[in-house]
């Protein structure tokens, strides 16, 4: 394969990143190769290259899930374009503005439930987090006048919530990249992770092939005893629970069962503990439903459980980012319900009622302006369709080829998982980074795979063919991944 070529300009500007840029989760003294971008649109990333067969790729990741409707979009740039006109950032302590109004409006609608109610806008994904745990603790000092001991947050492990302190404090201590601070964070309760699904039984490929996911979709009831058994034992020192709901991102791409948190929710019920869910990554569409929790719902209609016994699934408070912005601009929320606001805000409380978290930036108006653009988007519902397509499509071109392919699945593939605008190939082996990536961009496409997964998250956006292009690099290169391991043997 040859090296792509750059311009002295470019190569200078790189000589410049390489020496003195952290990159995200990257050693600063042997960084891995970067690729420079020179412009975006819808899915397509046009490298700042001199090599014309490697200078346009399809961007399989949706910059970390977040550009779900493409890059350069046209109305989100001139909702942007017309805020810069009347003003960029104001601060919100003392002032409002238009964008903040209606993008909490629109925030309230999407979510779609009455207790949904209270917005508290924040700057990123993990602020979103750290901004509701400091809720949690607060409505539980405040309706305790102070003299709970509450303090602990429960949740499974495998997950992954931010780069924060508090948001560290509730990833998994073990298998996520913050193990070294164990001894920096808060100590809370972690329980068993559930067992990792193939697909949602909600999902469209679930329901229209129901013999082929029988097995692979299963509800194990196993899975909730040590989350019963913490609540049980240690319930007098919860303050919360939180979770990434039916989807774990960054801690291994885990899908998981519908059930799970149709009983999570049940035992918060129980014993009065409000429930966190975390879809900074699930939320606007990803899994195939609006929000990860509206899952639990369909998947209960699809037992056939009245509407008189129905578990109403949803959180207490929500932390959503991401594709809120449609990749924009940073921002994120969090939702609380009428009860918890009421609570934290408590004259009786250590603050007087006030809550004690107030970044610079809240409420940029630029941002919450290109937000109430992507959510008009999405409220238009084309998203659903599609979802649907890459699903279908990713069924298709990675689920059904790869598992048929018995080479690839007995010496390269653990697992192959598919839900809404997801797909993760799972290997047996930890991936070369470096080489899986110059592998995807001599084939014209953008993948960072990490650990043992390779996985997708387009934009929904993104077309039939582009998505082909994309299916197909990923089995080339798990081919070429067997050929090396076969050679490896021979030697």
């Amino acid at each position: 394969m040859e090296p792509i070529e750059y311009s002295s300009e470019v190569k200078d500007l790189l000589k410049f990143d390489r020496e003195h840029l952290w990159h995200p989760y990257a050693n600063i003294s042997d960084p891995i190769t970067v690729y420079p971008v020179a412009s975006a649109n819808g899915c397509k990333i046009t490298l700042d290259s001199t090599t014309p067969a490697e200078n346009t790729v399809v961007e399989a990741m949706s910059s970390w899930w977040c550009v779900i409707h493409g890059y350069n979009n046209p109305e989100l740039n001139r909702a942007m374009f017309d805020q810069i006109g009347e003003v960029s950032h104001v601060m919100f302590g003392g002032l409002t503005h238009r964008p903040a109004i209606d993008l909490g409006q629109k925030i309230i609608k999407i979510l779609d439930h009455t207790k949904l109610q209270k917005v508290f806008l924040a700057d990123s994904g993990s602020a979103a987090v750290e901004v509701a745990m400091k809720m949690a603790l607060q409505y539980e000092f405040s309706i305790s006048n102070g003299e709970s001991n509450k303090s602990k947050f429960l949740t499974i492990r495998n997950g992954f919530h931010g780069d924060t302190f508090g948001a560290m404090s509730v990833s998994d201590p073990v298998n996520c990249k913050h193990s070294i601070y164990k001894n920096n964070v808060a100590k809370n309760i972690f329980v068993k992770a559930p067992t990792v699904i193939t697909t949602l039984p909600t999902s469209d490929i679930c329901l229209e092939n129901p013999d082929l996911f029988a097995e692979t979709t299963k509800w194990n009831e196993g899975d909730f005893s040590e989350f019963k058994q913490a609540i049980e034992q240690e319930g007098d020192q919860i303050c919360a629970v939180i979770l990434e709901p039916l989807l774990q991102g960054a801690g291994g791409i885990r899908l998981y069962h519908p059930q799970f948190l149709i009983e999570a929710r049940k035992i918060c019920n129980e014993y009065e503990i409000p429930f966190i869910m975390d879809e900074v990554a699930t939320g606007f569409g990803r899994t195939g439903e609006i929000f990860a929790f509206k899952h639990c719902e369909k998947y209960q209609k699809l037992l056939g459980v009245s509407a008189a016994n129905m578990v109403d699934v949803f959180p207490d408070i929500i932390c959503i980012g991401k594709g809120l912005t449609g990749g924009y601009m940073t921002l994120s929320a969090v939702v609380t319900t009428p009860e918890i606001a009421t609570g934290l805000s408590s004259p009786n409380g250590p603050t007087g009622g006030y809550f004690m978290h107030g970044p610079t930036f809240m409420g940029n108006p630029l941002a919450c302006s290109v937000a109430d653009k992507s959510l008009e988007i999405l409220l238009r519902g084309e998203w659903k369709t599609q979802v649907s397509n890459i699903e279908h499509q990713l069924f298709k071109e990675l689920y059904v080829d790869i598992t048929k392919d018995e080479e690839l699945m007995a010496h390269i593939v653990d697992n192959v998982r598919v839900c809404g605008a997801v797909g993760v190939v799972q290997l047996k082996d930890t991936i070369d980074i470096p080489w899986f990536q110059q592998q995807f961009i001599a084939r014209n496409v953008y993948i960072r795979p990490f650990r043992n997964l390779c996985y997708i998250m387009p934009p929904f956006v993104i077309s039939k063919k582009e998505l082909e292009q994309v299916t197909n690099a990923i089995k080339e290169v798990l081919k070429l991944c067997l050929s090396r391991k076969i050679e490896d043997v021979k030697i």
